[in-house]
């Protein structure tokens, strides 16, 4: 009988059970991976491109070309032009030549040896590969450096910003500091669009850090800002302004001029000021900007808010007569003088003589709410809200904070605290009917291409009746004429406006100082119609100190010529035989040697006039240093009787005129030498 022998075969659930397992193990291994590509391609990319990028490429800034900054008739204020930086970017530790390098950099340009010296050494210990030797360069410089051959030294192009005329209007325009980033001014204020988006500089290296291939990301150049300012305009009150300062020998002075109907900016200045483009001479006093940023007591010219109020309420009326008790008021068990015994006088005359106590008497009729509300709607106590940063809102203290004589301190502008910017706005709702239009610098904003992307809207407010600013308009008139700003008064134009003088705070004794003044005049023309409205005040002038001896002159000399700049028609009936010379401005008090102004200092506030392509523009304006005589005579032939008249107020000439039609014969005769006030003769023609 045969043996049974046993299978060694497995069974066939044996090998199911193994091609499971295996099957199961690679399923699982095939997750794990495309679990590991998921999270590297889809949650790690972004980060392990980065690394990638950072290992293979190295990349900088490039800075764009900032916009430039244009006036209202689209002269440059402000550019870029083209300069070169130079950089090392290197293992400083590799470099065998570096200090003789450095000397020899040192020596090309005017830097100091130690200091350059000094930051290559920090930048070895911190192990950086970076540093900048030289930054905007211009060409003779960048030169110099190239020329030394250098092979370390690198070098790319960056724009530098430049003031083609210095410091003209130096405070609206503001600075950028090294890095093109705006500091001050418009530059700062709107350096979002002034500044441009920047450009990348990519350098593909390999794995000895050695650059095979490079790319650049184009930087966008910045918006153009076109300002409201007027270049002339500026010249003319930044040049009348520093003679007003030399001639009084005040601390400094500030001024502005603006465009009633639409709280347009024509100018404004501060003397002393700085030139952008050398910041290093220019102390951070000197870069604040006075006309926005100083407040003082405002004295006289605040008490337009009394009268306002009380002729607004129907109190009273500009011939109602007001006793003003031989110039002297208690209020609160404060005695407040006037500077003369005045007895009944009308209330126009009480403005025009400036009375302490009628302005009190009127704030009393008002009472404290009023008087509160009517401040506040004049826009005191509060920022004007002009494009220019650091901008001070003034001291005006809440209602639950008066005393009872406040209402006396604060009716002749005591007790408050104003900004030039803001007192003038504050005439010129005055001299606009009564409607607040807010001030701003800003025309309108261009893209790179010319296309406008940005224009002011601006929310007007009516602050009094027109009825009401009619009245007080004549009044202010009444000031120029027969009150404390005779010196206000314009050739050819009716003017009207407000002096005030108003004692300084002395910080030692923490009461008013009796040797420290701030004199002040605010005030419009034409008053038929009012196209400009100028404040000037004079900080601590020496000898004379009222508003209406050293402001209200300059306001004049302002105002006489800027106006004909402005095509702004006379409304005075003017003789052409009168005398046109703007008179130099007569300091009362001052010494012998101090009371007028100098034939060399008047001439040197006008500009040289050439006698090129008058026929077609009435005046080529030349600003530059005037001539021994301060201007040449223009060619006048062809001009109308207007244009001529124009000319001569604004260069200072007596003009002669015979006749009527277009100038035929003038003497002098073009491209001469001229002396201001001198007579210049006009025959005229008039021809079919």
């Amino acid at each position: 009988m045969l043996a049974r022998t046993s299978s060694t075969k497995p069974r066939p659930d044996s090998y199911q059970r193994r091609a499971l397992i295996v099957s199961f193990l690679l399923v699982g291994w095939m997750f794990l991976i495309a679990a590991r590509l998921v999270n590297l391609q889809v949650y790690q990319h972004d980060d392990l491109v980065e690394r990638a990028r950072q290992q293979q490429q190295r990349g900088g800034t490039t800075v764009a070309r900032r916009g430039e900054v244009l006036d209202r008739q689209g002269r440059e204020l402000a550019r870029s032009i083209d300069t070169e930086s130079f950089y090392v970017e290197a293992d400083l530790t590799k470099i065998s030549d570096l200090d003789k390098g450095l000397d020899c950099i040192a020596e090309a340009l005017p830097v100091d040896k130690a200091v350059l010296r000094a930051r290559f050494a920090a930048a070895k210990d911190s192990n950086k590969r970076f540093v900048w030797v030289a930054r905007r360069l211009i060409e003779d410089d960048a030169a110099r450096l190239k020329a030394l051959n250098l092979g370390w030294l690198k070098s790319q192009a960056e724009p530098k910003r430049y003031y083609p005329n210095d410091g003209l209007a130096a405070h609206v325009l503001g600075f950028v500091n090294i890095d093109e980033i705006g500091l001050g001014g418009i530059e700062q204020y709107y350096n979002d669009r002034i500044k441009g988006e920047p450009g990348r500089l990519y350098e593909a290296r390999d794995a000895r850090d050695k650059t095979f291939d490079s790319y650049e990301v184009q930087p966008h150049p910045g918006q153009t800002v076109v300002l409201t300012i007027d270049q002339t305009a500026q010249y003319r009150m930044e040049q009348a302004l520093q003679a007003a300062v030399d001639l009084t020998h005040a601390k400094s002075a500030s001024a502005i001029a603006l465009d009633p109907r639409t709280g347009e900016i024509l100018a404004m200045a501060n003397a002393p000021s700085f030139n952008p483009n050398d910041l290093q001479a220019a102390t951070p006093e000197a870069r604040r900007n006075p006309a926005l940023q100083t407040t003082y007591e405002p004295g006289s010219t605040f008490k337009v808010v009394a009268y306002s109020a009380a002729l607004e309420k129907g109190l009273v009326k500009p011939d109602d007569q007001i006793n003003c008790q031989m110039g002297q008021i208690t209020v609160a068990k404060r005695v407040v003088h006037d500077h003369h015994p005045f007895g009944l006088l009308t209330i126009a005359n009480a403005l025009e003589q400036s009375s302490n106590v009628a302005a009190i008497k009127l704030g009393l009729m008002v009472g404290d709410e009023s008087m509160f509300d009517y401040i506040t709607r004049f826009g005191f106590g509060a920022r004007s809200g002009i494009d220019l940063p650091g901008e001070s809102g003034g001291i005006l203290h809440p209602l639950r904070r008066w005393s009872p004589s406040s209402i006396g301190s604060v009716a002749i502008g005591q007790e408050v605290s104003v900004t030039p910017m803001q007192m003038a706005s504050a005439y010129a709702a005055i001299a606009n009917n009564g409607v607040r239009v807010p001030p701003h610098l800003v025309k309108e904003i261009r893209s790179p291409d010319g296309t406008v992307v940005f224009q002011p809207k601006l929310e007007q407010r009516q602050v009094l009746k027109p009825e009401t600013a009619m009245a007080l308009r004549g009044m202010l008139e009444g000031v120029t004429i027969r009150g404390t700003a005779k010196r206000a008064q314009l050739d050819g134009y009716r003017a009207a406006g407000k002096t005030g003088t108003a004692q300084k705070i002395d910080p030692a004794t923490r009461t008013y100082s009796k040797t420290k003044f701030i004199g002040s005049f605010v005030g419009f023309a034409p008053v038929s119609n009012p196209a400009i409205v100028i404040i000037v005040v004079i900080d601590e002038p020496a000898g004379a100190y009222h508003g209406g001896d050293v402001a209200a002159p300059v306001f004049r000399q302002i105002a006489e010529q800027i106006l004909p700049d402005l095509d702004v028609m006379p409304d005075t009936q003017v003789d052409l035989a009168t005398d046109l010379i703007a008179q130099t401005p007569n300091f009362a008090g001052k010494e012998p040697a101090q009371a007028v102004v100098s034939d060399q200092q008047r001439q040197a506030t006008f500009p040289r006039v050439t006698s090129r392509g008058v026929k077609t523009d009435v005046q080529e304006v030349v600003y530059a240093a005037a001539t021994k005589r301060g201007a040449l005579m223009p060619d006048l032939r062809g001009q109308s009787v207007r244009d001529v008249m124009r000319l001569c107020s604004q260069l200072g000439l007596r003009l002669e005129a015979r006749g009527d039609g277009r100038a035929l014969r003038q003497a002098p005769d073009p491209g001469m030498e001229i002396d201001s006030g001198q007579v210049v003769r006009v025959e005229f023609e008039r021809r079919n």
